[in-house]
């Protein structure tokens, strides 16, 4: 463990600090270490967001049943957002009823079955924040150019920088999600920056941890809004300008709703109008949908970092990994899922 950023951040006695971790898994991650263990009280971890799959809302899974049952789409999917609740049922529920459900590890993949299966209408759930888009789009890129008409996406890609903005004063400081940051690279950060908005780019091992929370101590001793990579390893500062180029060529910004936080303009990302004949919406002309989550759940306070899952009322009772509720308890990264993994109540 590396003791001269961890000796930084003992022999803080400034003013509390608020950081939030906005990649679930930065929450897993410090759960594991036991990094919340052995910080002072002046210095506090909040959970953000987590993942893609949290703050997927409701109707986009109201859409992706809405497909399959009545356009009798082939829905293909990664794996997790098979249990995330739509307003009466997940995609498990619908295929269990009927719908034509394949998982599948890369949307290339969903594009290749579709170029494999002419017959067949086959959309792929596209979700995902600037770490996941290029892969979709290429997907697409590749779909256009084997001619393949029976291939289209159904979007809920999202963008980070935006979100930071709305998350502006929830925490003193953020700890950036490195694989996000690989991509979008140092240059939106840095307007964050100018915007009085602080954060550090963080790895996932409990050295970079430690690292980017003694960074934070450091800066905000000085008193002035930053923006740090301390991910040099993986994280340039120019990012991924190829994978940007490609995002640019197939997508265009667009206003987006995320799970408990509400709609965020220009937060999405929806194919533009070269590739809109890969546009599940427009293609099988699904109607607008507002998905009614639970009630009861209060995934959405806890991606504001306004309460700990263990103060949602149905947190470990009703809900559970096995039986979730919310969308946080259903990823692996979700904040729920490692609050109750790690058993802290």
């Amino acid at each position: 463990m590396d003791t001269r950023a961890l000796d930084i951040i003992r022999g803080y006695n400034g003013r509390p600090i608020r950081v939030m971790e906005v990649c679930g898994t930065h929450t897993h991650a410090i759960f594991k270490f036991g990094i919340r263990n052995i910080l002072p009280d002046n210095i506090k971890l909040i959970s953000g967001p987590g993942c893609p799959v949290c703050v997927t809302e409701t109707g986009f899974i109201d859409e992706a049943i809405y497909l399959a049952m009545e356009k009798g789409a082939t829905i293909t999917t990664f794996g997790d957002l098979v249990r995330v609740p739509g307003t009466e049922m997940n995609l498990a529920g619908a295929r269990a009823k009927g719908a034509k459900l394949k998982i599948v590890y890369t949307p290339l993949d969903a594009a290749l079955y579709a170029k494999d299966h002419p017959d067949e209408k086959v959309v792929f759930l596209s979700v995902g924040f600037e770490t996941t888009v290029p892969a979709a789009c290429l997907a697409v890129k590749k779909a256009k150019e084997w001619g393949v008409s029976n291939f289209s996406l159904l979007t809920a890609n999202k963008t980070m920088d935006e979100a930071y903005r709305v998350l502006k004063g929830s925490a003193d400081a953020f700890l950036y999600p490195g694989h996000v940051s690989a991509i979008s690279g140092m240059g939106i950060l840095r307007e964050l920056r100018d915007e009085g908005i602080s954060g550090v780019v963080c790895g996932f091992t409990a050295d970079e941890i430690l690292t980017a929370l003694a960074i934070i101590v450091k800066k905000i001793e000085k008193g002035e809004p930053f923006a740090e990579n301390a991910y040099p390893r993986v994280v340039a500062d120019d990012g991924a300008p190829i994978a940007r180029k490609l995002i640019a060529e197939t997508m265009q910004p667009c206003e987006a709703t995320w799970r408990g936080i509400g709609t965020i303009p220009e937060s999405g990302l929806e194919l533009n109008g070269e590739y809109e004949a890969f546009d599940a919406r427009k293609v099988y002309g699904v109607p607008e949908m507002h998905g009614q989550p639970n009630k009861a759940c209060r995934c959405g306070d806890v991606l504001m970092g306004r309460i700990k899952p263990h103060e949602c009322p149905v947190f470990g009772k009703v809900c559970t990994p096995e039986h979730p509720i919310g969308a946080c308890m259903v990823s692996s990264e979700g904040t729920c899922s490692a609050y109750y993994k790690y058993d802290l109540g």
